[in-house]
Protein backbone atom coordinates (compact mmCIF):
# COMPACT_ATOMS: atom_id res chain seq x y z
CA UNK A 1 0.00 0.00 0.00
CA UNK A 2 2.80 2.52 0.76
CA UNK A 3 4.53 1.93 -2.44
CA UNK A 4 1.10 2.81 -4.26
CA UNK A 5 0.55 6.19 -2.32
CA UNK A 6 4.31 6.92 -2.95
CA UNK A 7 3.83 6.22 -6.37
CA UNK A 8 1.11 8.39 -6.74
CA UNK A 9 2.69 11.28 -4.83
CA UNK A 10 5.71 11.10 -7.68
CA UNK A 11 2.73 11.67 -10.31
CA UNK A 12 1.37 14.49 -8.88
CA UNK A 13 -1.40 12.50 -7.15
CA UNK A 14 -0.69 13.30 -3.51
CA UNK A 15 -4.03 11.80 -1.13
CA UNK A 16 -4.79 14.85 -0.35
CA UNK A 17 -5.09 16.16 -4.21
CA UNK A 18 -7.05 12.75 -5.05
CA UNK A 19 -10.34 14.21 -3.87
CA UNK A 20 -10.08 16.96 -6.92
CA UNK A 21 -10.35 13.98 -9.52
CA UNK A 22 -13.09 11.69 -7.87
CA UNK A 23 -15.93 11.84 -10.10
CA UNK A 24 -17.62 8.51 -8.31
CA UNK A 25 -19.72 11.13 -6.65
CA UNK A 26 -21.13 12.37 -10.51
CA UNK A 27 -24.20 11.38 -12.18
CA UNK A 28 -22.01 10.55 -15.24
CA UNK A 29 -17.99 10.65 -15.25
CA UNK A 30 -18.50 13.34 -18.13
CA UNK A 31 -20.39 15.84 -15.74
CA UNK A 32 -19.03 18.77 -14.76
CA UNK A 33 -18.41 19.46 -10.85
CA UNK A 34 -19.00 22.61 -8.70
CA UNK A 35 -15.72 24.17 -9.52
CA UNK A 36 -15.44 23.12 -13.39
CA UNK A 37 -19.14 24.76 -13.84
CA UNK A 38 -17.82 27.94 -11.81
CA UNK A 39 -15.24 28.49 -14.59
CA UNK A 40 -17.78 27.57 -17.62
CA UNK A 41 -20.67 29.60 -16.16
CA UNK A 42 -19.66 33.23 -16.70
CA UNK A 43 -18.52 32.86 -20.31
CA UNK A 44 -22.34 31.30 -21.56
CA UNK A 45 -24.33 33.93 -22.89
CA UNK A 46 -27.86 34.70 -20.86
CA UNK A 47 -31.00 34.08 -22.33
CA UNK A 48 -32.12 36.59 -25.27
CA UNK A 49 -34.21 39.06 -23.99
CA UNK A 50 -38.00 38.66 -25.15
CA UNK A 51 -40.05 35.60 -26.13
CA UNK A 52 -40.12 32.85 -23.94
CA UNK A 53 -37.86 32.15 -21.05
CA UNK A 54 -35.04 29.22 -20.97
CA UNK A 55 -37.13 26.63 -19.69
CA UNK A 56 -33.91 24.23 -19.99
CA UNK A 57 -30.90 23.89 -17.19
CA UNK A 58 -27.76 25.26 -19.02
CA UNK A 59 -25.58 22.99 -16.91
CA UNK A 60 -27.61 20.03 -17.63
CA UNK A 61 -27.09 21.04 -21.24
CA UNK A 62 -23.47 21.24 -20.67
CA UNK A 63 -23.43 17.80 -19.19
CA UNK A 64 -25.45 16.25 -21.65
CA UNK A 65 -22.75 17.65 -24.50
CA UNK A 66 -20.02 16.54 -22.52
CA UNK A 67 -21.81 13.02 -22.24
CA UNK A 68 -21.69 13.07 -26.29
CA UNK A 69 -18.50 14.39 -26.28
CA UNK A 70 -16.57 12.08 -23.97
CA UNK A 71 -18.43 8.93 -24.85
CA UNK A 72 -18.46 9.63 -28.72
CA UNK A 73 -22.50 8.15 -28.19
CA UNK A 74 -25.05 8.52 -30.75
CA UNK A 75 -27.54 11.50 -30.75
CA UNK A 76 -29.93 8.93 -30.62
CA UNK A 77 -28.93 7.28 -27.82
CA UNK A 78 -28.38 10.01 -25.16
CA UNK A 79 -29.92 8.86 -21.45
CA UNK A 80 -33.20 10.25 -20.67
CA UNK A 81 -32.05 12.08 -17.57
CA UNK A 82 -30.11 14.35 -19.47
CA UNK A 83 -32.29 16.90 -22.10
CA UNK A 84 -33.44 15.87 -25.06
CA UNK A 85 -31.31 15.33 -28.23
CA UNK A 86 -32.66 17.98 -30.36
CA UNK A 87 -32.29 20.90 -27.37
CA UNK A 88 -28.63 19.32 -26.87
CA UNK A 89 -28.25 19.93 -30.49
CA UNK A 90 -29.59 23.27 -31.14
CA UNK A 91 -27.36 24.41 -28.23
CA UNK A 92 -24.39 22.87 -29.26
CA UNK A 93 -24.67 24.30 -32.70
CA UNK A 94 -25.79 28.16 -31.70
CA UNK A 95 -23.07 27.75 -29.23
CA UNK A 96 -20.60 26.14 -31.86
CA UNK A 97 -22.42 29.67 -34.37
CA UNK A 98 -22.05 32.45 -31.78
CA UNK A 99 -18.19 31.76 -30.69
CA UNK A 100 -19.11 30.46 -26.66
CA UNK A 101 -17.12 27.29 -27.33
CA UNK A 102 -14.43 29.02 -28.10
CA UNK A 103 -14.61 31.45 -25.63
CA UNK A 104 -14.55 28.73 -23.08
CA UNK A 105 -12.57 26.96 -24.71
CA UNK A 106 -9.86 29.85 -24.66
CA UNK A 107 -10.63 31.04 -21.45
CA UNK A 108 -9.66 27.56 -19.67
CA UNK A 109 -6.69 27.24 -21.95
CA UNK A 110 -5.03 30.00 -20.90
CA UNK A 111 -5.96 29.16 -17.19
CA UNK A 112 -4.65 25.73 -17.35
CA UNK A 113 -1.00 27.54 -18.88
CA UNK A 114 -1.00 29.71 -15.75
CA UNK A 115 -1.53 26.90 -13.31
CA UNK A 116 1.17 25.59 -14.92
CA UNK A 117 3.40 28.62 -14.38
CA UNK A 118 3.16 29.40 -17.98
CA UNK A 119 2.98 32.37 -20.25
CA UNK A 120 -0.72 32.82 -21.52
CA UNK A 121 0.33 32.34 -25.37
CA UNK A 122 3.42 29.92 -26.30
CA UNK A 123 6.47 31.51 -27.24
CA UNK A 124 7.49 29.15 -29.42
CA UNK A 125 6.61 26.84 -32.44
CA UNK A 126 8.00 23.65 -33.97
CA UNK A 127 7.68 23.49 -37.33
CA UNK A 128 8.21 19.71 -38.63
CA UNK A 129 9.99 18.94 -42.28
CA UNK A 130 6.41 17.75 -43.30
CA UNK A 131 5.12 21.42 -42.47
CA UNK A 132 7.94 22.78 -44.71
CA UNK A 133 7.67 20.59 -47.64
CA UNK A 134 4.00 21.17 -48.11
CA UNK A 135 4.78 24.74 -48.18
CA UNK A 136 7.13 24.58 -50.52
CA UNK A 137 4.55 22.72 -52.95
CA UNK A 138 2.59 26.08 -53.20
CA UNK A 139 0.90 26.29 -49.77
CA UNK A 140 -0.91 29.53 -49.95
CA UNK A 141 -1.51 30.08 -53.41
CA UNK A 142 -3.03 26.12 -54.10
CA UNK A 143 -5.32 27.03 -51.24
CA UNK A 144 -6.43 29.90 -52.92
CA UNK A 145 -7.08 28.48 -56.18
CA UNK A 146 -8.93 26.03 -55.16
CA UNK A 147 -11.04 27.84 -52.70
CA UNK A 148 -12.00 30.35 -55.72
CA UNK A 149 -14.70 29.84 -57.81
CA UNK A 150 -13.78 28.13 -61.50
CA UNK A 151 -14.36 31.79 -64.17
CA UNK A 152 -16.53 30.61 -67.14
CA UNK A 153 -15.61 32.52 -70.50
CA UNK A 154 -18.08 34.58 -71.59
CA UNK A 155 -17.53 34.22 -75.15
CA UNK A 156 -18.97 30.38 -74.33
CA UNK A 157 -21.92 31.80 -72.72
CA UNK A 158 -25.33 31.51 -73.98
CA UNK A 159 -26.54 34.57 -72.94
CA UNK A 160 -23.91 36.67 -74.31
CA UNK A 161 -24.48 35.30 -77.74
Amino acid sequence: MRRIVRLLCVLGLSVANRGRYDRSKLRYPSDLTDDEWAHVEPLIPPAKRGGNRRHVDVREVMNGIMYVLSTGCQWRAIPKDLPARSTLFDYLDLWGWDGTLDRIHHALYVECREQGEREASPTAAIIDSQSVKSAEKGGLVSIRTAMMQARRSKARSATFL
